[in-house]
């Protein structure tokens, strides 16, 4: 991992950060370090639940279109293939993750967002997919994750106009799942991280994968998945820890080693 991404490690959450001023733009150099730092979260054990973030003034504000408007569509086929991978290395990250937005996530700062499981934005941040604009679609999931989270509709005029939406708008439209004061932002999201990262990490593993693989199959396949997972667990101590724990104490009172 190079020095575009760093990753800080605090108790059981981590912080992947991003680091290329004055835009963290997404250039082939920065989706390198994204997906190592994606690699470097998911094996470490200790790691419970991670933040993604770019700074107190803004989250990444898309691809580096001075680097992208010189190449060929051979080229392109290629990068856009290396930019998606990178990405789809934060979605599969099987921990909590969630994004802390300020400023603009725009085109792939916007899609990078999306690879979370939740997001926090400051009052005055503003995402989208401008794409568009450029006479372009998104080409790092926008098309397909976010009608997935917010309605085909909704992902449409967000895709179609390439308009920018404020932090109140994105969070009545399900687009961000709280909204914090500006400077809130990544004390906000360690808090939420921290939450998650005191329950059971091979649970939390099993649900992310069985809400994320299910949704795009069939309810039939999906219930197998479900069914699959909920039995996997009872190999595991945490599964033994919380039951146990139930019925001495009472629901909520388990700690897990995460085993």
């Amino acid at each position: 991992m190079g020095d575009l991404v760093t990753v800080e490690a605090d108790q059981a959450v981590a912080t992947i950060r991003l680091s290329r001023p004055p835009m963290n733009a997404l250039s082939a150099g920065l989706q390198a370090d994204l997906a190592a730092a994606a690699a470097q979260v998911s094996d470490d054990p200790s790691i419970r639940a991670v933040v993604i973030y770019g700074g107190d003034k803004l989250f990444a504000a898309g691809a580096d279109i001075k680097e992208m408007s010189e190449r060929t569509y051979v080229q392109m086929i290629q990068d856009i293939k290396r930019l998606q991978d990178a990405l789809n290395a934060v979605a599969a990250i099987g921990k909590p993750v969630i994004a802390a937005v300020t400023g603009y996530a725009l085109g792939g700062g916007l899609e990078l967002a999306l690879c979370a499981d939740f997001r926090v934005l400051g009052e005055s941040a503003q995402v989208g997919q401008p794409e568009i604009l450029l006479g372009l679609i998104p080409g790092a999931g926008g098309t397909q994750r976010l009608p997935r989270l917010i309605g085909p509709a909704k992902a449409k005029d967000l895709i179609f106009t390439g308009r920018f939406v404020r932090a109140g708008e994105a969070l009545a439209i399900g687009l961000a799942d709280k909204v914090v004061p500006d400077d809130q932002v990544l004390i906000a999201a360690r808090e939420m991280a921290a939450a998650y990262a005191a329950g059971p990490a091979v649970a939390l593993a099993a649900a992310k994968h069985a809400i994320d693989v299910g949704i795009e199959t069939d309810l039939a396949t999906g219930l197998d998945i479900e069914r699959a997972s909920f039995a996997g667990l009872f190999a595991t101590e945490d599964a033994r820890t919380g039951m146990r724990s139930f019925l001495d104490n009472g629901p909520g009172k388990a700690t897990f080693s995460g085993r």
